[in-house]
């Protein structure tokens, strides 16, 4: 199961991918691959804070693809930037900028891959399945 969603990189695409990706998970719940319900939220909370750092950072388009790999949720945020991106050591004291500190706690993987078009960041993290 997938979904696959383009966005013009304006500030409210930030909500519409945190609400597909709520009913990505919805979806799935229905689909009798029942998630925690914390790796639900988790899920949503890491498409946000990518998404975040495309509108912010890239300037352009961007996109979202959400997979369910053996066990392991695949989230994908692409943008049209070639810049890196900057994971910065935790720092209680620094104001803002802790989006890829909580994606990178939250999953067990994450890659940076620039392309010819800009960037793909990819995170994965397990899926816990739920108790119910």
């Amino acid at each position: 199961m997938r979904v696959d969603e383009v966005f013009m990189g304006d500030p409210g695409d930030i909500a519409a991918a945190r609400r597909a990706a709520a009913e990505w998970v919805g979806r799935m719940n229905v689909g009798g691959a029942l998630m925690d319900g914390r790796v639900a939220d988790d899920v949503q909370l890491v498409v946000s804070e990518l998404v975040t750092n495309a509108v912010k950072h890239a300037g352009g388009p961007c996109g979202l693809e959400l997979r369910a790999v053996d066990g392991t949720v695949e989230i994908t945020v692409w943008d049209t930037s070639a810049l890196g991106v900057t994971v910065r050591d935790p720092d209680p004291l620094r104001v803002g900028q802790h989006g890829l500190e909580i994606v990178r706690k939250l999953c067990h993987d994450f890659v940076v891959a620039v392309t010819p078009s800009g960037k793909r960041i990819t995170a994965r993290m397990a899926v816990r399945p739920s108790a119910v």
